[in-house]
């Protein structure tokens, strides 16, 4: 008989091809059979050297794919011969990469990537056997095949081996190849993957030697070049600094964008919202959704004067003298939390000749502090300490604007709260029209609206009049009652238009000298809102105008010339040219001229384009989201219905409440193929509403039940997946009167992976009531199981009442003793039941669960003597299969394993 190396040697020398073919197949199980003897697999590696100078390509194709193998199991087990790889078989692997035959340069190829992942080849062995072949393969004079595929290999290889390596020995010559004029598939394949070199090499070497290559790939001759860089771009974005992002690479962009290829127009648009996510800025992007977490010591200096230099440029800069006597809001859902600690802690910092203001195309806004601290203390009788604007102090106070700063860190105002309630505006306007601000009364803020422009900022009696017509059939809603109440005010308070002209030089240089408009929250002016009034307190009317009239023209937008409604999407976040881009994704006339499912992108890009600009410039964003939410297409509303609460927050609750929660409502009677995005993350959505609000969806979850298509399983099994997380965000009564009818429905359910996932939701909510106080939902839950389950004439409902104690037990949703009360007699009276099936899970749970708990071992109750008689009665059973479950012990078989499952002999 042939020994392992004897028959090696016989069929290597063989004239067939299959047998030389196996030779190759067979070589990993040749050396494990030899590997006692390190001679032997000495030898057998001195074979492979031979087999690898056959002729024939499929034998070398072979061996290649068997290598990685050998290579991992000789480091494995013969660490003795550290010296083995690298002796016999990479030689073998660099040799292939300029093999003539196509399928054993791939194959090598692909064993080498497979080595460098698995970290087989040494570092030396990198730089002085692999990269040299690398280079002298891309040489000039190389084959055009060869020296594409050597390219490929270097930018994969390059994440691999590491920043050191690949900046000495790869980098030049990828910067020499990228240049390639004869070459455009070598361009390409430079193109396709720069992004993974600028990773790799850092932020310097990127800027200093691949970003002039990288501007030549953009406006190479050839589509696919520039194709390919369009696809890469964030990543190189990525690499580079934000004043280079901003200069250089964003004008690049816009070159791609306008590129006259479709296919390069249609990559850059998919590559435009990543592209625009590497601007963003942690510390000023509004990613956290309540600001409690981050005060304004918790930034450093430079990241506050970035902060300000991106926000407050040159060119809005406002001086004293150019600041009007009274300001006012035009922004009813204006949110404060972003701002206000940057703007106090930069109160001492700015100087008394140049005051800055956050503005919106220079359109000044601030709000009435007064209305804010009167609306609140409506409400819950507290002060908003980041609602107060401070006058200017004196020499000598900056200890008490220390004092005042400290106060600010933390307060009420920025946790869940109910809506702002409506407050009789032309009092307060009364009031405040004939007050100076002084230093003693630092808690007033003046208003102020825009000099020269009461129609931008007021609406005028006649459009409040039809806003008003348009809300009196719906007068019966309480919600429509309030806004009408509300405009109604507002419509007095029109009147008081003339009192603004009336004040004089005097107030205004008082103003200049006393108010520190720096102190001053980043407030937008944002012209797509229903009716811009003067106090925050119309701040649901504007939430809920949107909501009940989604399709009624309400804004006051058209009145605005479109200079200024361009105006209203300005930002200074990331270049304008780029935002524009991506507004225009929704234009129809794309989708003809670039993809026809552009706006699926845009959709997709959205929250990445929402964090990096700010809940701040969500204005700009508002209209592009509608369009999106209202698109022919249901993939591009599924893609928003997958993401709205991930929109949510970033932009925090009363933006969530004002735009979102109308686009959600609009989802969920939408089709199943969008229903489903909102269905999956419906707890992540509601838990971010108020409390009232989020009640609303109580009566709309029985919904779920309907779908399109009854055979849907998997979407009644992810409503009981989360109504099982929704337990926690509802109170025990809203649980037991809307949830709990849901649940029962689900446990009858035709499929069994929704059956099963409605036990576990059942167990849940029995836990949850029980530990209600008092408990008697919980125990009126019991009783309905009992009765609709316990005793049910099917077979299955029997069944099912049996998984539902089981789960109770397995999760400790009830004490033992209550258990033991309410649901075990019960139980116990199905070991009599007349299906095998309803027996044979009864004995599996009383012997497998029950009597595991430590309130059945340790205590000899008259429960315990009930459940030891069951389980007698029960391996007396007819059933053969009842009698083994009930006699044997859990852990005394091989055979209990499968036991345990509970799918077994279940169904």
């Amino acid at each position: 008989m042939l020994t392992p190396l004897g028959r090696l040697d016989k069929y290597a020398a063989s004239e067939n091809v299959f047998n030389r073919q196996m030779v190759a197949r067979s070589l990993l199980d040749t050396l494990r059979e030899v590997c006692d003897d390190e001679r032997d697999c000495i030898a057998v590696l001195e074979r492979i050297s031979r087999l690898a100078d056959d002729s024939e390509p499929t034998v070398r194709a072979e061996l290649m794919e068997q290598v990685p193998h050998i290579a991992l199991f000789c480091q494995e087990n013969r660490p003795s011969v550290p010296y083995a790889f690298s002796k016999y078989l990479l030689p073998i692997v660099v040799r292939y990469l300029a093999d003539q035959n196509n399928q054993v340069r791939k194959t090598s190829q692909a064993a080498l990537l497979a080595l460098l992942e698995q970290e087989l080849i040494e570092r030396f062995d990198v730089e002085t056997k692999v990269c040299p072949v690398l280079i002298e393969l891309t040489a000039p004079d190389s084959n055009d095949d060869v020296k594409t595929e050597a390219v490929a290999i270097m930018c994969k290889m390059a994440p691999m081996v590491g920043k050191d390596i690949t900046e000495r020995l790869i980098l030049p010559r990828f910067c020499e190849m990228c240049c390639d004029c004869r070459m455009f598939h070598v361009r390409k394949v430079c193109a396709a993957n720069f992004g993974d070199i600028c990773s790799v090499v850092g932020q310097q070497a990127t800027e200093e030697m691949l970003l002039p290559r990288f501007f030549q790939l953009c406006s190479d001759n050839v589509w696919g070049v520039r194709k390919a860089c369009a696809e890469c771009f964030m990543a190189v974005s990525c690499a580079t600094c934000q004043e280079i992002r901003r200069t250089k690479l964003s004008a690049l962009f816009i070159n791609l964008i306008s590129d006259p290829s479709r296919w390069v127009r249609q990559a850059a648009f998919q590559s435009l919202g990543p592209f625009i996510s590497t601007f963003a800025n942690p510390s000023s992007s509004g990613q956290y959704f309540k600001e409690e977490s981050k005060s304004s010591e918790d930034m450093s200096v430079e990241d506050k004067n970035r902060i300000r230099d991106q926000e407050v440029p040159e060119d809005k800069q406002i001086r004293p003298e150019d600041v009007p006597s009274h300001l006012s809001v035009s922004n009813p859902s204006v949110k404060l939390e972003n701002t206000v600690e940057d703007c106090a802690a930069e109160t001492s910092r700015k100087s008394p000749g140049e005051i800055s203001v956050p503005v919106d195309n220079s359109l000044l806004c601030t709000l009435s502090s007064e209305s804010h601290q009167e609306a609140a203390s409506n409400e819950n009788g507290k002060k908003p300490g980041n609602y107060k604007s401070t006058s200017r102090p004196e020499v000598g106070s900056g200890s008490q604007e220390s004092a005042l700063l400290d106060q600010e860190l933390y307060n009420s105002f920025h946790f869940w709260r109910t809506p702002l309630p409506e407050i009789d505006l032309d009092v307060e306007l009364e009031q405040d029209s004939g007050k100076k601000l002084s230093p003693e009364r630092p808690e007033e803020a003046p208003e102020v609206t825009t000099p020269g422009s009461p129609n931008i900022t007021m609406a005028t009696r006649k459009e409040l009049e039809e806003m008003i017509e348009n809300l009196e059939p719906h007068i019966d809603d309480p919600d429509v009652k309030a806004q009408v109440e509300v405009l109604s005010a507002a419509l007095r308070a029109s009147c008081l238009h003339a009192h603004e002209g009336a004040v004089g030089v005097e107030e205004r240089s008082d103003l200049q000298d006393e108010l520190d408009i720096s102190e001053l929250p980043n407030c937008k002016i944002n012209q797509d809102d229903s009716v811009p009034l003067i106090s925050d307190a119309v701040e649901n009317m504007d939430s809920t105008l949107r909501y009940i009239h989604n399709d009624s023209d309400l804004s006051t937008s058209s009145s605005f010339s479109p200079d200024e409604e361009r105006r209203s999407k300005i930002q200074d976040v990331v270049p304008q040219a780029l935002l524009d881009q991506y507004l225009s994704m929704t234009d129809p006339s794309r989708a003809q001229t670039v993809d026809t499912e552009i706006a699926k992108h845009c959709a997709y890009s959205l929250p990445g384009v929402a964090l990096t600009l700010g809940r701040q410039n969500w204005h700009c964003l508002r209209e592009t989201y509608e369009t999106l939410a209202s698109d022919m297409q249901w993939k591009v509303r599924r893609t928003l219905a997958f993401s709205i609460h991930e929109l949510a927050v970033i932009l925090g609750d009363q933006l969530t409440a004002a735009d979102l929660v109308p686009i959600f409502n609009g989802f969920l009677k939408d089709l199943d193929e969008v229903r489903i995005g909102v269905l999956k993350h419906l707890h992540d959505f509601l838990k971010l509403l108020h409390i009232d609000k989020r009640r609303e969806y109580l009566y709309q979850l029985q919904e779920f039940l309907v779908t399109d298509n009854s055979r849907n399983w998997r979407f009644r099994a992810e409503l009981a997946e989360q109504l099982i997380l929704l337990l926690e965000l509802y109170s025990p009564r809203d649980v037991y009167d809307y949830l709990r009818p849901i649940a029962l429905n689900l446990c009858a359910d035709k499929v069994s992976s929704v059956r099963w996932i409605s036990y576990k939701l059942v167990s849940e909510m029995v836990k949850k009531l029980h530990m209600a106080t008092p408990p008697t939902f919980g125990v009126d839950l019991i009783n309905e199981l009992v009765e609709n389950f316990g005793r049910c004439p099917k077979w299955s409902g029997r069944q099912a009442f049996v998984f539902v104690c089981q789960t109770v037990i397995e999760d400790d949703c009830l004490p033992m003793d209550k258990f033991a009360v309410h649901l075990m007699p019960h139980l116990l009276t199905l070991a009599n039941d007349r299906v095998p099936n309803v027996r044979v899970l009864l004995a599996k749970t009383l012997r497998q669960t029950l009597l595991e708990k430590e309130y059945f071992l340790a205590s000899a109750s008259c429960h315990q003597e009930a459940v030891e008689q069951t389980i007698m009665a029960l391996q007396m059973d007819r059933d053969s299969d009842v009698k083994y479950f009930a006699s044997i012990h859990p852990a005394s078989t091989k055979l209990s394993e499968d036991a345990m499952s509970t799918a077994s002999s279940t169904y």
